[in-house]
C-alpha cells in the first residue's frame, strides 16, 4: 500500500519545552489515522506542522513522496477541519462550502459539479441556503468537512473537530465521518485525546505522550497488547495490582504479588514477563504491576472451594504447577461485591478481593445480575493466559 505521508525524525521545541521529540511515521492513502494522547503531548503541533502552519526544528515531512519544506498551507495538498470549525457566520452554508474553490478560481461549472457531489455525500442537501447560525451543531460539523473536502486534498487533517459536541452527538458523528471518510477515500489524520473515538474510528492509532509516539499499531492490538503501563492506563480500564517477585516455570510464571498472594500468568511474548524486572526495594527499581482488562475476568455466584491458582483437567482440580498443554488453567478468588455502576449495555462491578484488593470487573447488561448486589459473595476468575506484567 502507498504511503501517502512520511514524517521523518520530526521535532519542535518552544523556548526550554520540547513539544514534539525525534518523531517518525507514516500514513497510508485512503486511510483513517489518529494521533491520541493528553493535553500537551505534541499531536496537535505535528498536525500543524504537516499542515504547513509550523516549521519545525529538525525532520522532514512528505506528502505524495514530495518534500513539504518551506512549503505554505495553500501549497500542500492538504486541508484543515479546526476544533472551533471556523465558518463563515455572513455566508450561507454553499457559500461556506465552495470557499475554497472560489479562492483557487475553479471554472463556475467544476465548482456546481463538486458542489452537488459533496452535499450528497455529506447528507448536506436541503440545507444549501441556510445561515450557519441556522443550523445545528452536527450540522456545521458536516459544513465544515465538506468546505475542507470538496478540494479535494491528498490527506485530510482534523483538530478534535468533535471536542464541541454534546456526548450523544459526537458518538453519532465518530459513525458519520468514518462514513465519509470511506465513501470519499480521503486520507483522515485525526487528532484526540479521546481515547473512544480514536479506537472506534481509527485503522491506525499512534498513541502519544511527552512528545513522543509510545505505541502505534491497529487499535484492536493496542487495547489488547498495550506496550507499557502508560499505553495500558491511559486506553481503556484496568486493574493493575503491584508485584513482589515471580518464579519462572516451563511456560509458567508464578507471581507473588506485594501482599503475599500468588497467581499465574502464561510465560509468552505477550505477557511482559521476558523484559520483567525482579524488583529489589533495596536497589531502588521502579514498581512491577500485574495488569489485567475488567472484562477478561468473569465471576460467578456459585460456591467453590479455595481459591488462588488453579490447573484443572476433567473436572479436578490440582493445587501443583503443571505446564502440561490441553488444562483449564486459570486464577481463582474470593470476593465480595463493592458496588455495581449501571452504565446502559454494561455492568461495572467493584469487588474486594483478599489478597488482590479492589478489582474492576465489567459484565454486559443481561438478565441474572438482579441479585448482585452490595456485599453479595462471588467467585472471580481469569485465564493465565490474560494479563501483563508492566512496569510503573
Amino acid at each position: 500500500m502507498e504511503n501517502i505521508v512520511e514524517v521523518f525524525n520530526l521535532s519542535k521545541k518552544y523556548g526550554l519545552v520540547t513539544a514534539v521529540n525525534n518523531v517518525s511515521f507514516s500514513i497510508e492513502k485512503g486511510k483513517f489515522f489518529s494521533l491520541l494522547g493528553p493535553s500537551g503531548c505534541g499531536k496537535t503541533t505535528i498536525l500543524r506542522i504537516i499542515g504547513g502552519f509550523i516549521e519545525p526544528d529538525t525532520g522532514t515531512v512528505k506528502i505524495g513522496g514530495r518534500d513539504m519544506a518551506g512549503l505554505p498551507p495553500n501549497k500542500r495538498s492538504t486541508s484543515m477541519v479546526f476544533q472551533n470549525l471556523a465558518l463563515f457566520p455572513h455566508m450561507n452554508v454553499t457559500e461556506n462550502i465552495i470557499y475554497g474553490l472560489k479562492k483557487r478560481r475553479a471554472p463556475s461549472e467544476t465548482v456546481s459539479k463538486k458542489l452537488e457531489r459533496i452535499l450528497g455525500v455529506i447528507d448536506l442537501d436541503g440545507l444549501q441556503n441556510r445561515r450557519i447560525n441556522e443550523l445545528s451543531g452536527g450540522q456545521r460539523q458536516r459544513v465544515a468537512l465538506a468546505r475542507s473536502l470538496i478540494i479535494e486534498p491528498e490527506i485530510l487533517l482534523l483538530d478534535e473537530p468533535l471536542a464541541s459536541l454534546d456526548k450523544k452527538l459526537r458518538v453519532s458523528m465518530r459513525n458519520e465521518l468514518k462514513e465519509i471518510q470511506k465513501n470519499t477515500g480521503t486520507t483522515f489524520l485525526f487528532v484526540t485525546h479521546d481515547q473512544g473515538e480514536a479506537l472506534n474510528m481509527s485503522d491506525t492509532l499512534a498513541v502519544m505522550n511527552g512528545g513522543e509516539i509510545i505505541q502505534l499499531g491497529a487499535p484492536d492490538l493496542i487495547y489488547n497488547n498495550p506496550s507499557n503501563y502508560f499505553v495500558a492506563d491511559f486506553i481503556g480500564a484496568g486493574n493493575f495490582i503491584e508485584v513482589l517477585r515471580t518464579q519462572k516455570y516451563e511456560g509458567l510464571v508464578k507471581i507473588t504479588l506485594k501482599t503475599g498472594t500468588e497467581i499465574l500468568l502464561e510465560n509468552s511474548a505477550s505477557s511482559g514477563f521476558s523484559g520483567f524486572e525482579q524488583k529489589n526495594p533495596a536497589n531502588g527499581s521502579r514498581k512491577q504491576y500485574f495488569f489485567i482488562r475488567p472484562e477478561r475476568i468473569k465471576f460467578s455466584t456459585e460456591a467453590q472451594n479455595g481459591s488462588g491458582p488453579v490447573l484443572k483437567q476433567s473436572g479436578k482440580s490440582s493445587r501443583q504447577l503443571q505446564s502440561s498443554e490441553g488444562f483449564d488453567r486459570y486464577n481463582r478468588f474470593e470476593a465480595a461485591v463493592v458496588s455495581k455502576i449501571f452504565e446502559g449495555p454494561d455492568i461495572r462491578l467493584i469487588a474486594y478481593a483478599g489478597g488482590l484488593g479492589k478489582i474492576v470487573l465489567e459484565a454486559k447488561n443481561e438478565t441474572g445480575l438482579e441479585g448482585i448486589e452490595t456485599g453479595r459473595k462471588i467467585i472471580i476468575s481469569w485465564n493465565i493466559k490474560d494479563g501483563v506484567i508492566f512496569s510503573e
